[in-house]
């Protein structure tokens, strides 16, 4: 199996959702914002965490519209997988990808901790790994992961099963207490906390772990 993982200017985390890609089974691709083209044979994206571009204008905005987004959308409007984590979370929802907006922490402080996630759904490739109802420990690492969207969107996601993690206490305000949600056709899912950083022992956990083997796993019963 083939990941891309995109790299940005200001992003800090795409070395640690490589490592997380590679541990689950995959060939890891780094691909620079510039590019305009994922590799060939491609089969899942990462977008993954940090300050694309120093997250000036909003968070996301700018790295949005950089070429290799459009590719990114293309793919995921082909039916393929794409894991957006924190700022990657926030890249998703400025393309377009994804529903909803992530709003500055209702605390206005930056969060930095452990917290605890329910899962809401097992029926996705990203969290079918995880038994619903169950909570898992995930570190959170932001200052603008506060999910907002409007009440008819919220009553969607929520009646199209399509919430996959929420908060068991909320750090930052989000509506619902949603931490990930998860695209129509359930290939894409966009999440503010850090699974690469809980996908092995040596980082304190590997409650991240079954996301990373459950979409591999995926990807090699299609």
């Amino acid at each position: 199996m083939h990941a891309a993982v995109i790299v940005f200017p200001g992003s800090n985390c795409d070395r640690d959702l490589a490592v997380a890609f590679e541990r689950a089974g995959a060939r890891v691709s780094m691909v620079w914002h510039k590019d305009t083209d994922l590799p060939q044979g491609v089969d899942v994206v990462g977008v993954p965490g940090g300050f694309s571009y120093g997250d000036y204008l909003r968070c996301g905005a700018i790295a949005a519209n950089s070429p290799i987004c459009r590719s990114v959308i293309a793919h995921a409007d082909k039916g393929g997988y794409v894991l957006g984590v924190c700022n990657g979370f926030q890249i998703l929802t400025e393309t377009g990808i994804l529903p909803g907006a992530l709003l500055r922490n209702a605390g206005l402080k930056y969060v930095c901790k452990p917290v605890g996630l329910r899962v809401a759904t097992s029926d996705s490739a990203f969290t079918h790994g995880y038994a619903a109802g169950s909570t898992i420990t995930v570190p959170i690492a932001h200052h603008d992961g506060n999910y907002y969207a409007d009440a008819a969107t919220l009553d969607r996601l929520h009646a199209e099963d399509r919430v996959a993690f929420t908060y068991t206490e909320n750090p930052n305000g989000s509506a619902r207490d949603i931490a990930g949600i998860l695209s129509e056709n359930r290939r894409v899912l966009g999440m503010m906390p850090h699974p690469e950083r809980m996908a092995e022992p040596l980082q304190g956990g590997t409650d991240g772990a079954a996301l990373f083997t459950g979409v591999m796993g995926a990807l090699e019963r299609a």
